[in-house]
């Protein structure tokens, strides 16, 4: 996992690697400044500028971002560039370690100019392969006024390819809103660790795509004081060595899945076929009596137990008995898709949510019934991982959905330390959430799984693999990783508008054979 930062959690890396590890400003500024010239060199083709020879405007501000670009400037020369310095204020108002790099950037024979006619400057932008947004960086607060937001204006109408530094100027590091213009950039260059700005809040869609880039602090240091993480692959690659040659079905644990209702077979069967491909051993799937023999004819492989219904065809508070009686022989319990919305139905799932003793997946319509009941979580008897969508979460909070989409990390780390319970809030870049406050965000998923189904097919990969014996916390985040990366390759063979539920499922197989090859 690497680090996720906002703006003075950074500022707190820097002092101490300044402080602590001897490093001076000055050489963070030059190794920040250098490895993102060697990115964008490398990446120059991929920007449709030529790989020597690319006309690149860097845009400089006056503060140690403005001294990251001339670092890159002078970088990017060495390395066949033709680079152009914009400077968005007068040489004497740039000071500290970024006038030190002015001073070495004319000694390496490039001469700013001042953007100050904006007919030349954009005459210059429209010249470059590239241009390089190096206005503000981490550190800047509020919307940009005067020469800073004119020169974020020009890059943007440029419609050159722009890399920016750190951030893109005018956007939160913290990912508030930002209340100004904005740097759309195709790749963003940050330094040393990512920055919540460029995973969730409106900058997230402006960053392209990101690369973090060493500054010289050892990784172990950036990420001492983190709470906050983004997930990759060798992550959850970890979870799941080569099956032993002796293993059976029961080697991979036994789920229950309690789910469907008149109506909303649909959300057990995709659950099931879910956790099947999932690698759960044994699948049962426990539903209304009436429900049980449509369940049955959806899903082949799964088994079907019968429970007592309402009338309107969803469990009735008999089933509590029976639910904890099948979960008993169990490993794990997924509660919730397609249950109904029954105050019967709703009242027995609130009973299992507090009394199941197994591990517990808990969605959909079994995350309406806690609704005014969350003081059922830290009572709960076992493991419980929820797994909301903003306006569940809101509902449950009895709060807006704008509120929880404010800042998600925070909604999320607020819910799970509160309520001891481990949570993923889903969406772009879903969020999970653990009781010890630790915070980690999914990279994977696209926008097409924004499609009825996809969360009941999480609620099954998450519980196959509580079944499997993987503690919460590493359950949540292999299945929201491959839920992600299944979806992602369900986008590469059918496009992201016509995809679907089941076309998340059927990728399952590739996401995990990708998966493999992050194993060592």
């Amino acid at each position: 996992m690497r680090g996720v930062f906002g703006a003075e959690e950074m500022r707190r890396v820097d002092r101490r690697a300044i402080t602590e590890l001897g490093l001076p400003g000055a050489v963070l500024m030059e190794n920040a400044g250098r490895g993102a010239a060697e990115l964008l060199a490398r990446g120059l083709r991929a920007l449709g500028a030529p790989a020597r020879g690319a006309r690149v405007v860097v845009v400089c501000g006056k503060g140690g971002n403005g001294g990251d670009g001339f670092v890159v400037a002078r970088w990017l020369r060495r390395r066949g560039a033709r680079p152009e310095v914009l400077l968005a204020f007068p040489e004497r108002e740039i000071g500290g370690d970024a006038a030190a790099k002015l001073r070495a950037l004319r000694a390496a024979g490039l001469r700013p100019a001042l953007l100050e006619d904006d007919r030349a400057a954009a005459a210059a932008l429209a010249r470059a392969h590239v241009v390089v947004d190096a206005l503000l960086g981490t550190g800047s607060r509020g919307a940009p006024e005067g020469r800073v937001a004119r020169a974020i204006e020009l890059i943007n109408a440029s419609g050159r390819p722009v890399v920016a530094l750190d951030v893109p100027s005018g956007i939160s590091a913290d990912g508030d809103p930002f209340p100004g213009p904005a740097v759309r950039a195709a790749l963003t260059a940050t330094f040393a660790g990512w920055k919540r700005g460029l995973l969730q809040g409106p900058g997230a869609a402006l960053a392209g795509r990101v690369e973090v880039v060493p500054i010289g602090v050892p990784p172990a240091e950036v990420d001492r004081d983190a709470t906050t993480f983004l997930l990759e692959a060798s992550d959850v690659a970890r979870h799941f060595p080569p099956r032993p040659r002796a293993a059976h079905k029961g080697t991979f644990g036994h789920l229950l899945l309690v789910a469907g209702s008149l109506g909303k077979t649909g959300a057990a069967a995709l659950a099931a076929r879910a956790a099947m491909r999932a690698g759960a051993g044994l699948v049962t799937v426990a539903t209304a009596a009436s429900q049980q023999p449509v369940v049955a004819g959806l899903v082949l492989e799964a088994m079907t137990e019968a429970l007592p219904e309402t009338a309107a065809r969803s469990i009735s508070a008999e089933a509590r008995e029976v639910v904890l009686e099948l979960a008993a022989r169990r490993d794990a319990v997924a509660l919730g898709p397609g249950l109904g919305l029954d105050a019967e139905t709703q009242a027995a799932a609130r009973a299992l949510v507090a009394g199941l003793p197994t591990p517990a997946a808990v969605d959909a319509d079994a995350l309406t019934a806690l609704a005014g009941h969350l003081d059922l979580l830290c009572g709960a008897m076992g493991p419980r991982c929820l797994t909301p969508h903003p306006g569940e979460l809101a509902r449950m909070l009895g709060a807006r959905t704008d509120e929880v989409e404010r800042d998600r990390i925070a909604a999320v780390r607020d819910f799970a330390t509160r309520h001891r319970v481990h949570l993923v809030l889903k969406g772009a870049r879903s969020v999970i959430g653990e009781p010890g406050g630790r915070v980690v965000v999914n990279p994977t998923g696209n926008p097409g799984m924004a499609s009825g189904g996809t969360g009941d097919v999480l609620t099954g990969m998450l519980g196959a693999l509580l079944a499997r014996g993987l503690a919460p916390e590493a359950a949540l985040h292999a299945a929201v990783y491959l839920h992600g990366s299944a979806g992602d390759v369900a986008a590469e063979r059918v496009g992201e508008e016509p995809l679907v539920a089941s076309d998340v499922i059927a990728a399952l197989p590739e996401a995990f054979r990708r998966l493999g090859g992050a194993a060592g």
